[in-house]
């Protein structure tokens, strides 16, 4: 229950930058997070049909 709570305080503060960041910013942000978020993806799906795994 404390880690629910923690979390969604954390998500309040992170909401509440963003909703005072100028929105151009906001966006920029949001596309180097999603594109380092594809490229994640592609490595993992990558590395697993080869048959490798980290330990």
């Amino acid at each position: 229950m404390l880690f629910l709570v923690a979390t969604l305080l954390l998500l309040g503060v992170v909401l509440g930058t963003v909703a005072h960041a100028p929105l151009a910013f906001s966006v920029a942000v949001g596309a180097v997070i999603a594109v380092w978020l594809g490229v994640f993806a592609l490595r993992e799906r990558h590395g697993h049909r080869r048959g490798t795994s980290a330990p």
